[in-house]
């Protein structure tokens, strides 16, 4: 039996549930969540609990996958997800333009403008040089958060570049001079 699995889902107050065939939607005071959901498990309410049960073992390597998937939709509509990301060098930086595009600055000869996703807001330190990128759907906030990692990665040799605030880097020592 998953021991995830088993763990009971808490369901705050004002959060509503309801199951679709195979997707669950969860409406809560930060907004509504669409989650896809296998077949073979089973939701159920027992005294301000959700329960995932599975109806035989063939589901039992999704049944923890399935109860992670509702509790962290069930988070994200009460307590909304976030990602902090850290950018690190002289000159690289990050501004937001409108609400829905971050500018960086990152040693490129040109700006790089990403366009944020519905559902997804970022807010920027006054210094320029943390982003904080939050969201109901934990999924989407993540991705973002990777895809802007991605535009330029940490340097090992020089820890310059854009990295997820709790991230720990190892710094690589270089060449030394030859005799």
């Amino acid at each position: 039996m998953s021991r995830i699995g088993r763990k009971p889902i808490p369901l705050p107050n004002g959060v509503k549930y309801a199951v679709q065939g195979n997707t669950i939607v969860v409406e809560g005071p930060k907004g509504k969540v669409e989650q896809a959901i296998p077949s073979g498990i089973k939701l159920e309410t027992k005294d301000g609990h959700v329960h995932a049960v599975r109806e035989n073992d063939s589901q039992a390597a999704i049944h923890g996958l399935t109860r992670a998937l509702v509790a962290n939709a069930i988070e994200g509509v009460t307590k909304g997800w976030s990602k902090d990301l850290d950018i690190v060098g002289i000159g690289y930086r990050v501004e937001l333009k409108g609400k829905n595009m971050a500018v960086f600055t990152l040693g490129y000869s040109h700006p790089i403008e990403f366009p944020l996703p519905t559902g997804i807001t970022a807010a920027v330190d006054p210094k320029q040089t943390r982003l904080t990128i939050s969201g109901i759907d934990r999924q989407k906030v993540g991705q973002v958060a990777a895809d802007m990692r991605s535009l330029r990665k940490p340097d090992p040799y020089k820890n310059k570049g854009v990295r997820y605030a709790d991230e720990k880097l190892k710094k690589k020592a270089g060449k030394t001079g030859a005799k």
